[in-house]
């Protein structure tokens, strides 16, 4: 089966995305949650920018124990927040009891 990928945020900075063939969706804070179940229902992998991931978070809690969709946070173009490395590693330590991702002043 081949997944079908898609990607949403501010319109800035999913436009790279759109050049390479990756569906994209701008969205903001107000209406990420309402654009995240629609997609869901035909994405298998839907990349969300870091500045409109916590309008999705619930969603992402409901669908945590669900095969598809694969939400997975991205930077946007202002740079990272923090999220999605925060995000790889609840999911690695609920995964294999270990956090995998230990940041540098954590070693």
């Amino acid at each position: 089966m081949k997944a079908k990928v898609a990607i949403m945020g501010d319109g800035e900075s999913i436009l790279c995305f759109k050049a390479v063939g990756i569906d994209t969706f701008s969205a903001d804070l107000k209406n990420a949650n309402t654009i995240a179940r629609r997609l869901a229902r035909d994405y298998q992998i839907i990349f969300v920018t870091e500045n409109i991931y916590g309008g999705v978070e619930d969603f992402v809690k409901k669908t945590d124990n669900d095969t598809y969709p694969i939400i997975i946070s991205i930077p946007s173009r202002e740079g990272s927040n923090g999220t999605g490395i925060n995000t790889l590693r609840l999911l690695s330590e609920k995964a294999l009891g270990v956090d995998i991702i230990q940041q540098k002043e954590d070693r």
